[in-house]
């Protein structure tokens, strides 16, 4: 249902998205990661026009966005929580969203309730809400038309553990009704538990892009030995590429039969070898985005 072909953004000499080129299907959550700056936001904003493209195209139900013909009833967005009109009550600004679509008024009832908004939080200005709470009118809003693609960018960002839960069963409930589901995190365990496919960007560019499964089973072989220095450079000696892990295990991109040959071609003893299948999205995450990390946590 969202469709993004070589799609890129320059800002003068700075090309903030790089030929990005992915797609997000129905029935499925698609969880799109990045470092900031990568060029998630900017991607997501261009979807759905309020940035243009360079070049590129990116199109939602087969149709650029301003192209369709009413886009709240088609594609809910949840961009910036905190853009909400500070001045008007909850109640208000749904009001205004479904009159500005044309759904039924008791829509604004429904959707309150489904996002766990009390009557006497409805009554308030937006100004007076915590961040949890305007995310929960925020994912109002976006639903209020019962659209079929949902576009969110960081939705959990505010919300206590409660709600990030809440947040991860109405995403999986709306994509196995058939819904499209492309989310922006910077919670990389709440991805690796809702996410069926992952979209990985780092400088403007796609380092990474499958299925969850297919991403996680790509983590190789867990290898220990008593001298790790020289396992590495037996491995990298034989042409595998090494990653260094914060308990001194080394995790390796082959499989288990060739690291265990090349470290007993190498006289290495190896005192523990098997499928690095431990290894979680945070791990594989910034190994995929070193350098682009302003921290250098991957270092």
């Amino acid at each position: 249902m969202i469709t993004i072909e070589s799609l890129t953004k320059r800002y003068g000499g700075y090309t903030a998205v790089d030929q990005v080129t992915f797609s997000a299907a129905p029935g499925r959550v698609t969880g799109f990661l990045g470092p900031n700056g990568a060029g998630k936001s900017t991607t997501m904003r261009i979807m759905v026009g309020l940035t243009p493209a360079s070049s590129g195209t990116a199109t939602v139900l087969g149709r650029h966005y301003a192209d369709l013909p009413n886009p709240g009833r088609e594609v809910g967005v949840l961009l910036d929580a905190s853009a909400q009109h500070a001045g008007r009550t909850g109640r208000e600004i749904l009001t205004v969203a479904a009159r500005t679509i044309g759904v039924p008024k008791d829509r604004v009832d429904e959707m309150l309730a489904r996002v766990s908004l009390t009557e006497e939080e409805a009554g308030r200005r937006v100004r007076n809400y915590s961040l949890g709470m305007r995310q929960r009118l925020g994912i109002a809003t976006a639903l209020i038309g019962d659209p079929e693609v949902l576009i969110l960018d960081e939705p959990a960002n505010g919300l206590d553990p409660a709600g990030i839960r809440w947040m991860r069963d109405l995403l999986r409930g709306f994509a196995d009704e058939g819904g499209t589901v492309l989310l922006s995190s910077h919670l990389l365990h709440e991805i690796e538990v809702i996410a069926d496919d992952i979209v990985v960007i780092g400088n403007g560019r796609i380092v990474a892009e499958g299925s969850k499964d297919d991403l996680l089973a790509s983590a190789g072989t867990l290898v220990r030995s008593d001298d790790p220095v020289a396992l590495a450079a037996a491995l990298t000696a034989a042409g595998i590429t090494t990653h260094t892990g914060g308990d001194g295990a080394l995790r390796a991109e082959a499989d288990a039969a060739a690291v265990g040959r090349t470290a007993f071609a190498a006289g290495v003893p190896v005192t523990e070898l098997r499928a690095a299948d431990g290894a979680g999205l945070e791990e594989i995450f910034l190994e995929l985005t070193a350098e682009t990390q302003r921290e250098g946590a991957a270092a």
